[in-house]
């Protein structure tokens, strides 16, 4: 079956790229996951401590609980302080679980598209000369198909919600969403080399649907970093940079086979 031969094909290029970065001295790029992830929990972490003394002092207002001197109030104020701060935090978790995985690929779309560029100079000693009109179009794709592909990603999640209280089909939609968040992950990481390649974005759209065993092969390991509790962002953020690799291996490996 096609598809199985092409995840498994998927799946050995994800293994490959990870020590082809360490052999072709990549691993530097390891730098950038690591700053954003300093920069997205300092700056996320002190808006939502902002966030939370700026509800809970409106409530306290609102409810004129600053003044308050009835027997429990203290408790009170500390109690809703308290709780504010925890449904913050959730929240906080929350957004990072479900829209982390997107939010590396858009702000990293211009180490990505690098990334990919030299991986495939290394690979096959085609040389891209940097022009930054060029450098800007691939940001602009990358995260146009970013966002197109959570928009895609929001309605087939809508859709598996009704779906969900249909039996037997319900109890396969959670798997189902995680496959489907697999491939248009998959689909972001590849696409750095597939716009090398001159494709349009719907000729892109039609490559990957033509190789979505690969496509989801190459998005299956981020999916499942981003699934681990409290720490998932932070490690996908680092398998992103194995995928964009990967992702380039396996276009250029399926262009050379239709080449000859």
């Amino acid at each position: 079956m096609k598809f199985i031969k092409d995840f498994g094909f998927g799946l050995r290029t994800y293994s490959e790229a990870l020590n082809y970065i360490f052999k072709k001295r990549l691993a530097w790029f390891f730098i950038f996951p690591l700053l954003l992830n300093i920069l997205l929990f300092w700056i996320g972490w002190d808006y939502i401590n902002s966030l939370s003394e700026f509800t809970q002092n409106y409530l306290q207002n609102w409810l004129d609980l600053e003044n308050a001197d009835f027997w429990g109030s203290g408790f009170l104020k500390a109690t809703i302080g308290g709780f504010i701060w925890i449904v913050f935090k959730v929240l906080f978790f929350l957004m990072f679980a479900y829209f982390g995985g997107y939010i590396i690929i858009i702000i990293m779309s211009p180490v990505f598209s690098y990334l990919s560029e030299r991986t495939e100079k290394i690979k096959t000693g085609n040389d891209y000369p940097f022009e930054f009109r060029q450098l800007v179009k691939d940001i602009i794709r990358g995260v146009f198909i970013a966002v197109r592909n959570l928009c895609i990603e929001l309605l087939l999640t809508v859709l598996m919600f009704f779906l969900s209280f249909i039996p037997i089909i319900g109890w396969a939609s959670a798997i189902m969403l995680f496959f489907i968040s697999a491939y248009f992950y998959g689909f972001s990481f590849l696409d750095y080399a597939i716009e090398r390649k001159r494709l349009s974005i719907k000729e892109s759209v039609q490559f990957m649907r033509e190789n979505k065993g690969i496509v989801i092969a190459n998005g299956f390991v981020f999916s499942l970093c981003l699934i681990v509790p409290f720490c998932g962002v932070s490690i996908s953020s680092f398998a992103a940079i194995i995928s964009v690799v990967a992702g380039t291996l396996a276009v250029n490996e399926i262009w050379e086979k239709e080449k000859h």
